[in-house]
């Protein structure tokens, strides 16, 4: 069998069309997605945030709010500017923590608070209110679970704590310094 020019150059050309189609189509792959998705630029804003989450009974358990909240739809992430949550559970004292700057996470199940992070447990007839402060606090709402890594320091009315590494779970009420916990108490006066 003789192959011509004839029957050669259509086979040719249609092999060449080929691969130069699956080189466009791989070049410009990446622009299929809209350019807000390719850079991490905000979707949207919203000032003076607010969430709530309710019991079943209908009574608020937490309460989430910020300054600003940014979210970006290239990660799912969202920002938080001045956040500040609050959880009022019935029966127990109220907690409250703030910060410069956070982050939570896609589903709002987890909270990353940044910069001079504070939180405090108001006083009642169990005991005095206790204030903490570090430089990072992750918080997971869910299993009302407040843990970090950082330097922490507690201070309850004549007694402070500090140390490394800590983990408070607002259930069961246990709390855990982890390292380098240095303890100092006065007498009541």
């Amino acid at each position: 069998m003789r192959l011509s020019t004839t029957r050669v150059f259509p086979l040719a050309l249609m092999l060449l069309l080929a691969l130069l189609t699956f080189y466009l189509e791989r070049m410009v792959g990446d622009d299929d997605a809209p350019p807000s998705a390719r850079r991490h630029d905000p979707d949207y804003v919203i000032t003076n945030f607010t969430s709530t989450t309710f019991d079943r009974d209908g009574m608020p358990l937490n309460v989430l709010s910020a300054g600003r909240m940014l979210h970006f739809p290239d990660d799912d992430s969202t920002e938080l500017e001045a956040p500040r949550v609050v959880q009022t559970k019935p029966g127990e004292p109220r907690m409250s923590v703030r910060a410069e700057r956070g982050a939570m996470s896609a589903d709002g199940a987890e909270i990353f608070l940044y910069d001079d992070v504070v939180m405090v447990r108001e006083g009642d007839e169990t005991g005095p209110e206790a204030r903490l402060t570090t430089s990072f606090l992750h918080i997971v709402r869910e299993r009302s679970l407040v843990r970090t890594d950082r330097e922490v320091t507690i201070v309850e009315e004549h007694r402070s704590l500090r140390g490394r590494g800590m983990e408070y779970n607002s259930d069961s009420r246990v709390f855990t310094l982890m390292a380098d916990v240095h303890g100092r108490s006065e007498p009541k006066k």
